[in-house]
């Protein structure tokens, strides 16, 4: 349990990551409200004591509170965490903005890019929550292994040491440990992009390429995401770090993944609609891909795996024409 004194942390997003983060907190002796705004979705919750669609198995403490009001969620919280999709953050951000006042800072473990405008998360929350301070949780992690308390690690970076510190002591566990950054961009771009390569691994594994493709695309990817994550000052060591290659490897090689599993659907032929269908969840990839693609022209760097998923996702490429597509590319030497 942590030393931190007790504190009141709301939770607002209560999907499997959600839950699994509320379940951690609560574990370290904190008072959490999970909040979600569709009744449908908490009132199980309450009634049961466990995310039964996303988290089967796993019981809620007792500190752990699901709540529908999004005030009464807020009422007397020290810490305020989203945990809702990429696509969501803006509409939360500013849901929040007129009902906050004596709260401090805000954190959110979302990955990904504000939708059409390729803003990184932190850019949108300055904008509709300014002066306060900020921070994200990234790096490997798969929501079912955290709510059963197996060895897990992240990167909190925030734009004050004393926030991350803070962030980083609530969420430590015998079994959980939170490492800090103030490379906020780098730890952004890491956690957003590496979505749209666990796709590109997914396709390649599913049509039967083997373990040295996916090593090479695994390789290849990061030196993609380096590309982009240096050009908008992402700092390299955060990218050779938990929230770059430890989460890329982690949503490129297990099929917990649901951006891994989106790929393997393509593969099969499936479309993205229907993978969609058939994963039952958000899968944050599809929409990154758009991002990263604009982003990457936008700014002038390449990014062939990525544009490659791109154009499987949104211009009806065959998968196997794509892996074709960036086996065809030029020679050229290794490195950035």
């Amino acid at each position: 349990m942590s030393e931190h004194p007790r504190e009141t942390i709301a939770v607002l997003g209560a999907g499997s990551w959600g839950t699994a983060l509320g379940i951690l907190l609560s574990g370290n002796g904190h008072q959490v409200r999970l909040w979600g705004h569709l009744a449908q979705e908490i009132e199980p919750l309450i009634r049961e004591r466990e995310n039964k669609q996303y988290l089967p198995g796993v019981g809620f403490p007792q500190s752990l509170h699901p709540e529908m009001d999004l005030r009464k969620a807020l009422e007397g919280a020290t810490e305020i965490l989203i945990v809702v999709p990429s696509h969501a953050f803006k509409s939360i951000t500013a849901t929040l903005a007129p009902l906050l006042h004596a709260q401090p800072g805000i954190t959110w473990a979302t990955k990904g890019f504000e939708p059409g405008t390729q803003q990184l998360l932190s850019e949108v929350a300055a904008t509709q929550l300014p002066g306060r301070e900020l921070a994200v949780i990234s790096g490997p992690t798969f929501a079912g292994e955290v709510a059963r308390g197996l060895p897990t690690a992240v990167t909190v970076a925030a734009t004050t040491p004393q926030h991350g510190e803070r962030m980083a002591e609530l969420l430590h566990a015998p079994w959980f440990r939170a490492y800090t950054s103030d490379d906020l961009i780098g730890v952004q771009i890491g956690g957003a992009s590496k979505n749209v390569l666990a796709i590109a691994a997914g396709i390649a594994d599913g049509l039967g390429f083997g373990a040295n493709t996916r090593a090479a695309l695994i390789t290849r990817g990061l030196t993609e995401i380096m590309r982009l994550g240096l050009k908008l000052g992402g700092r390299q060591e955060t990218f050779m770090g938990l929230a770059g290659l430890g989460d890329l490897v982690l949503t490129c090689t297990d099929n917990q993944s649901r951006n891994r599993r989106m790929g393997l659907a393509l593969a099969k032929g499936l479309s993205q609609q229907d993978a969609r269908a058939e994963i039952g969840q958000e899968v944050e990839g599809v929409h990154a891909a758009q991002e990263v693609y604009a982003l990457a022209r936008r700014l002038d760097v390449e990014m062939p795996i990525s544009e490659q998923v791109y154009r499987v996702l949104y211009e009806g490429l065959a998968p196997k024409q794509a892996v074709h597509n960036l086996l065809e590319r030029r020679q050229k030497a290794e490195g950035l």
